[in-house]
């Protein structure tokens, strides 16, 4: 299992660097659009700030302009590009023709026929949107659970991304999700527990140490 930041914010990339737990970083297009740098130059220093995957989201969708524009975006990343790919007919497409030289990810599963098609596909990564598929369906844990079923005997591994609370990272997690990408404050606070500072507070008032 893998924890990555979702996020394009570079300070927010350092942080998650300092952490030192963190695997990776994940962006998306709406992501990119909010901030002042050039693509580029923010794929750039994020490749910087993490030692692991980089994931980069194609927004082109005619299928010979998103095979350039993913080799577009491993000549910026290099080895540590992983193509987010959408899931759709030309979206695999792309997939089965460029996952043999770079790691792609299929974005935006809905459904668990989808995510057997990005494992047919070559596909390191299938994507779901857990609490979004929960406000449009009804349920993104059951959607993990479904996608972990279908997956269990082939190499592609689940990542959920649209978390909005530690409670929704772990259930992901029990129902079978191998990552979770998560947006700065809820990786932090992810290592916060009410009665976690309680008992360091005792301590602290009650206890005697090296200084």
């Amino acid at each position: 299992m893998s924890i990555y930041l979702d996020s394009v914010i570079i300070a927010e990339a350092r942080a998650a660097k300092e952490l030192g737990w963190v695997k990776g970083i994940t962006t998306n297009p709406t992501l990119l659009g909010k901030t002042d740098l050039p693509v580029e130059t923010t794929l750039k220093e994020l490749a910087i700030l993490t030692t692991g995957p980089v994931f980069y989201q194609l927004v082109s969708s005619d299928f010979e302009e998103m095979l350039a524009e993913g080799k577009k975006a491993f000549e910026i990343i290099g080895k540590q590009t992983v193509l987010k790919i959408p899931a759709s007919l030309v979206g695999f497409q792309v997939v089965a023709c460029l996952a043999e030289n770079i790691t792609c990810a299929v974005t935006g599963i809905y459904s668990p026929s989808q995510a057997v098609v990005a494992g047919e596909a070559g596909a390191k990564y299938a994507i779901a949107y857990v609490n979004r598929a929960t406000r449009l369906m009804g349920d993104g844990i059951a959607l993990v659970t479904d996608m972990a079923s279908v997956l269990a005997d082939r190499p592609t591994e689940i990542m959920a991304a649209s978390i909005k609370s530690p409670t929704e990272a772990v259930a992901s997690l029990k129902a079978g999700a191998n990552h979770l990408t998560l947006p700065l404050n809820i990786l932090q606070s992810l290592t916060n527990h009410e009665l976690s500072l309680q008992t360091i507070d005792e301590f602290a008032r009650n206890g005697i140490g090296l200084v």
